[in-house]
């Protein structure tokens, strides 16, 4: 189970304020007083608003902490290059152009399968209104092959008083048979114009969806081709400055001061949870099931760099899933890893998911082991699609290797 914890809290603005002074000594007495005061003073559900609103309070301004600190990471990182603040400014729109994309989709498929049952049906009241209407028809045949003065000849022929009610009857229970199914047939027909009257709706709206996906995709090509002249320009970059390893170690140092204020920011807010993080080492599941790629230690481009973490190959879009409880402590768009999200596990231990293609959750959200957090993508100027994975205990990363050892779906 995990908490929210920090200083915002009531007690904790209550204890700065002054409010209530009193000594060490008498603390143990005044604390359960205090508890009773609160329990007989607001009502159990008044409590739980309070908290609630104190919560949100409290998540906003860790929202609003950390994207102080992207906003002054960019700043540095655009004045230092700009061509890699332009490849954000790219990618964050592929991002959202093919999430767009997504919802259009699947907005799409329900409007279809809602179009599909429609025209179920229609056939379907079509059949019965042709059914009504043969039973209908017969009765009016038959009514007109007897004169349409069946109660009239009746009066005239009919000698005994008895067989007469008896006809008399059989004849009411017959019109009142044709008015409800004159009723029936009006219903239907009714039924089938308003059922037509929604199929056109669907239709327009499916005509909307295709002219509004066709100008995404206008939007995500044109995004994909300043991306691809931005990536050109960038290796043209590294090749005339020869810069690759000063622009990794940079992007090595953002991560590193990124990381570092997170939990600066992070520890006034701590997780406690039933089951630490720690005790779960080697028996956590891969976020992703892919190809290893690039390996914890092995040598990047020189210059004594090594890598952080793990590179799985996978296929863009496959989901990307937690690894642990935890919270969302930062999700955006970061230099040299891209699309990035860091989940906060407790007792100084996070987990990286990098070069994602589009990010699922907000920094403040709570997740649990398997949720899926993002899609894989080749964001952060990557060539292929995969997924950067790192697990770090404070500011120092440790082999993912020792502590994930399972596959996804095992």
């Amino acid at each position: 189970m995990y908490w929210f914890l920090g200083a915002g809290s009531r007690a904790g603005l209550v204890a700065k304020r002054g409010l209530y002074p009193y000594s060490a000594a008498m603390k143990p007495a005044i604390k359960p007083i205090f508890l009773v005061f609160l329990a007989l003073a607001f009502p159990a559900a008044a409590q739980d608003e309070d908290i609630a609103k104190i919560k949100e309070q409290e998540l906003e301004e860790v929202r609003e902490r950390i994207s102080g600190l992207k906003e002054s990471m960019d700043a540095a990182a655009s004045e230092r290059d700009k061509l890699t603040g332009e490849l954000q400014d790219a990618e964050v729109t592929i991002a959202e152009k093919r999430q767009r994309l997504k919802s259009l989709e699947r907005e799409r498929a329900f409007t279809e399968k809602r179009r599909s049952e429609l025209d179920t049906r229609i056939n379907q009241q079509e059949a019965e209104l042709d059914e009504e209407m043969g039973q209908l028809g017969d009765q009016v045949r038959a009514a007109y092959m007897s004169g349409g003065q069946e109660r009239l000849k009746l009066l005239l022929n009919q000698q005994d008083p008895a067989m007469l009610g008896r006809l008399m009857s059989y004849y009411g229970y017959l019109n009142d048979y044709r008015a409800d199914n004159i009723n029936t047939v009006t219903a239907r027909i009714r039924e089938l114009a308003s059922l037509r009257g929604q199929v056109a709706a669907e239709e327009a709206r499916l005509s909307e969806i295709a002219r509004t996906r066709y100008a995404e995709l206008s939007r995500l090509d044109t995004a994909q081709e300043k991306r691809k002249r931005l990536l050109a320009s960038l290796q043209q970059q590294i090749t005339n400055e020869g810069g690759e390893i000063q622009r990794l170690a940079s992007q090595e140092k953002d991560l590193a001061r990124l990381i570092a204020e997170l939990t600066s920011i992070l520890s006034d807010y701590p997780i406690s949870s039933e089951s630490p993080f720690s005790e779960h080492k080697g028996r956590l599941t891969w976020p992703v099931a892919g190809t290893l790629l690039h390996d914890f230690g092995q040598p990047r481009v020189g210059g004594g760099l090594r890598w952080n973490g793990v590179v799985l190959t996978a296929p863009r879009g496959r989901e990307v899933r937690a690894i642990y409880h935890g919270r969302i402590a930062f999700a955006d768009w970061l230099a040299g890893l891209g699309l990035l999200v860091i989940v906060d596990h407790g007792d100084g231990y996070m987990t990286l998911y990098g070069y994602n293609e589009s990010i699922l959750k907000n920094a403040g959200d709570w997740v649990a082991p398997g949720d899926v957090i993002a899609t894989v993508g080749d964001s952060g100027g990557q060539q292929r699609a995969g997924l950067y994975f790192e697990i770090r205990k404070g500011t120092l990363p440790v082999n993912p290797r020792l502590w994930v050892t399972r596959t996804p779906g095992s």
